[in-house]
């Protein structure tokens, strides 16, 4: 996510903060985390999932209906007993109220027995039939019911617009430091997901379009309904726009399909500038990073998402476009470092954020020699560039954005200015190589620069605040 265009602080107005809630837990859950705290599985698990997706929905894209089918591995040393199922769309609304139920509701569960749910409504624990042993492949299923909540967010409504970010259960991650099953705190981003396949299979009215993550195509459905089937390899997350976009798609001299989507409202001279620089940014951070892997990006650009700003998913990105553009550089960088990288995004928000609008203004070629030094002094004591989200939750949202996107940009400067421009460039491209569709950590992060140099970061580590 960004708040930032070309470097600037746009500062849109942010969700408010979410309670933490529950705090309590029954006793079996209690017992249960204890087990997998003490088991303490290396490896990330349930590991390569495989999501089989079909939904139906009504007229004009507000409500979703089908059955969902995911397969995974079991990636630990110790026998998996159960998986988390989280429904980040439940987020923002928790459980909901009478009468006003939470916009994504899980039922008729097979393959395994399902728990209440937890986490303001945002965790579901399925007890396997039997322990999973280590390699094994298990699946479940169960029907999922989509509300799309009336309100601009990247899952929300924008006119006739639907927008559908983290409206697909996904599962969660357990590894060594337990299960990850943080809350999402109204701000930021709060997921950790690992890489999988997609196959998503959308029943829709022609009338609508809709763009979606991975590659997508189209056939007639019943009467006046078209079946978008939309396949991704490698992904750590499925997102998909309904309504009347208009549309256009261009292939960057890279060989990337970049299909930009936007509403009647968005500015023209916008819309062209967004797509320019996703042109020129796919293509840059190809050479730099890694050629970008998913062959197509949809652009999805409005000129009223000033709610939230702008948002990134694998292969997919919402904007706020005006007429200056968007921070669509940005969303891109994002396809590297969340996307391709992938990072605990609650416990570590600046390894894709910082490096994101690091990314960002390397493209535009901003003037960084000073920007350390701009920055003054930290906003607090403890602020640190490797502290959580739940730190910033904690009554210090306001350092999130200056310490975040602003420090941890110019950190990396610096360190570019310690390395050298070619031995930081090589070192980059090896950290995303080493890394690929992969999980990286500060620590991992922290050793390929070290690597690069014979001088001893020690210091610069500590100047910055990476811990």
């Amino acid at each position: 996510m960004t708040t930032l265009r070309y470097g600037r602080a746009l500062l849109p107005a942010l969700a408010a903060l979410l309670l933490l809630l529950p705090q309590t837990a029954a006793a079996r859950d209690a017992r249960d985390a204890r087990e997998v705290r003490e088991a303490a599985p290396v490896a990330a698990t349930p590991d390569r999932p495989s999501y089989d997706v079909a939904l139906r929905s009504d007229a004009d894209g507000s409500h979703w209906t089908g059955r969902q089918t995911v397969s995974f591995r079991n990636a630990a040393r110790t026998p998996l007993r159960s998986i988390d199922v989280r429904l980040w769309g439940n987020g923002t609304d928790g459980c909901g109220a009478p009468g006003a139920p939470s916009p994504v509701r899980v039922s008729k569960v097979a393959g395994g027995t399902p728990r209440p749910l937890t986490v303001g409504c945002t965790a579901l624990r399925i007890d396997l039939p039997e322990p999973l042993p280590y390699g094994a492949r298990a699946r479940v299923s169960f029907d999922v019911a989509i509300t799309v909540p009336d309100r601009v967010h990247r899952f929300g409504r924008d006119g006739a617009h639907r927008y559908l970010g983290n409206a697909l259960p996904l599962l969660s991650v357990r590894d060594a430091q337990g299960r990850h099953l943080d809350p999402d705190v109204g701000f930021g981003e709060s997921f950790h997901t690992l890489a999988g396949d997609f196959r998503v299979v959308l029943d829709h009215p022609s009338a609508l379009v809709v763009p979606a993550t991975g590659t997508t195509t189209r056939r007639p459905g019943a009467q006046g309904r078209t079946v978008s089937t939309s396949v991704a390899r490698g992904v750590r997350d499925f997102a998909w726009a309904a309504g009347p976009f208009r549309t256009k798609s261009v292939t960057s001299p890279g060989g990337v399909r970049l299909n930009a989507y936007w509403t009647a409202a968005t500015p023209a001279e916008g819309v062209a500038l967004d797509l320019k620089n996703a042109v020129g940014s796919v293509d840059a951070f190809g050479k730099r990073f890694g050629r970008y892997p998913y062959g197509e990006l949809d652009l999805v650009m409005s000129d009223n998402l000033d709610d939230f700003g702008n948002m990134e998913f694998p292969g997919l990105v919402l904007l706020w476009t005006e007429p200056e553009g968007s921070a669509v550089v940005h969303e891109i960088a994002h396809q590297w470092f969340y996307g391709i990288v992938g990072n605990d995004q609650f416990a570590s928000p600046w390894l894709d954020e910082s490096f994101a609008q690091y990314a960002n203004q390397l493209y535009y070629g901003e003037d960084t020699a000073t920007c350390w030094e701009d920055q003054g002094a930290w906003p607090s004591d403890t602020a640190a560039l490797t502290r959580s989200m739940g730190y910033y939750a904690d009554g210090r949202r306001s350092e999130f954005v200056r310490v975040v996107y602003m420090r941890g940009a110019c950190a990396l400067h610096d360190l570019e200015r310690v390395l050298g421009g070619p031995a930081m460039a090589r070192m980059m491209r090896g950290y995303v190589r080493d890394h690929w569709l992969g999980v990286a950590t500060t620590a991992d992060f922290k050793r390929a620069a070290q690597a690069a140099t014979a001088r001893d970061l020690g210091p610069f580590w500590t100047e910055h605040r990476i811990r």
